[in-house]
């Protein structure tokens, strides 16, 4: 049963601002919850205004861009995100990304359906063009001639001129309050988890008002350490390795058990109840980061379980008697150290 698949070697979509691949159904067909995309968008680009059938969710892994969306009562929000920031668009929320200065800007994004792409993406562009001058004259009130250069196709992502990240521009940015922004702040949060053997950083709709249908995380694994044996009661999970090389060990519905190995570039999905642990099996620090589609985050956990069970109950379940079994379970840490 194959959960994992490589991002960095999906087909890419390359248009003259940028280029996007993604990992949908149809690459992992288990995938059928959340789909995965990388978005990079050139200097002076811009990923043009449009909106989704699902709710879409990105991490900033390099550059600056600007976020401008239109929510469905009509609220405006411009927001600047940095790295380690992240946006979130409920369904039919407008959208556009525009990059900041002089670098280029590059985003890991989640939607929550496995086949977003062919469920309903729709392009400014690609909506526009199919109209003829004439309504769009009546419906914008402008003189049809305006429309003889418009696009007549989606043109995904745009080249322009170069915004600076301190211009005129950059400092249009107007957010809307704490509970509608589509902008959060991850990594400067403090992480919800910290232990000897890293961080586990939580945007969850109660820290993310907006992200009311997805929790987007970030693990951080020293090497040897390990995201202990879990299971999300109401969610599934995927997730991209941005750096070091881990192991998932995944129990699954048919009760057999997978392992994969991850290097960068490669994404997991774990099915909502199957249980799973994540360990950094290379020398250097692991980082992945990912999304939970439920906006509440929810963990159980094997030796919070093994812990609390009465030990007359485990006795009998692994038929050993009860001093043998008097240690099992501990406290709770979610990542343990390398022992």
């Amino acid at each position: 049963m194959a959960f994992t698949a490589s991002l960095d070697r999906a087909p890419i979509k390359a248009t003259s601002g940028g280029w996007a691949r993604e990992v949908t159904t149809r690459t992992l067909p288990l995938a059928t919850g959340i789909a995965g995309a990388h978005l990079f968008v050139n200097a002076g680009g811009a990923r043009e205004m449009h909106w989704h059938n699902s709710a879409e969710w990105a991490f900033v892994v390099d550059g600056h861009c600007q976020v401008t969306v239109v929510d469905p009562e009509g609220q405006l929000e411009i927001v600047n995100l940095a790295p380690g920031d992240l946006w979130y668009f409920p369904k039919g929320h407008s959208h556009a990304i525009q990059t900041l200065g002089p670098s280029p800007c590059h985003a890991v994004l989640a939607f929550d359906d496995g086949l977003y792409s062919e469920h309903g993406t729709f392009g400014i562009s690609d909506w526009m063009s199919r109209y003829d001058a004439p309504t769009l004259s009546q419906a914008l009130g402008v003189s049809t001639e305006i429309f003889g250069a418009n696009p007549k196709a989606e043109t995904y992502i745009m080249q322009g001129e170069v915004l600076a990240l301190d211009g005129p521009q950059a400092k249009t940015a107007r957010a809307l309050d704490r509970d509608r922004t589509h902008r959060f702040a991850l990594m400067s949060q403090k992480p919800r988890v910290s232990t000897a053997g890293g961080q586990l950083y939580v945007a969850s709709a109660k820290e993310f008002p907006v992200s009311s249908g997805m929790t987007g995380l970030v693990l951080k694994l020293k090497p040897g350490a390990m995201h202990e044996p879990h299971w999300h009661t109401d969610a599934n999970e995927w997730h991209y390795v941005l750096k070091g090389r881990t192991r998932v060990t995944l129990f699954a519905f048919d009760k057999r058990v997978a392992v994969a190995e991850l290097s960068p570039g490669d994404c997991a999905y774990i099915p909502r109840n199957c249980g799973h642990s994540i360990e950094n099996i290379g020398k250097e620090d692991a980082e992945m980061v990912g999304v939970l589609d439920n906006g509440a985050y929810r963990e159980s956990s094997l030796t919070d379980w093994l812990a609390k069970a009465p030990r007359h109950l485990l006795a009998n379940n692994f038929g050993l008697p009860e001093a043998a079994v008097a240690n099992f379970g501990r406290k709770r840490m979610i990542i343990a150290a390398a022992s």
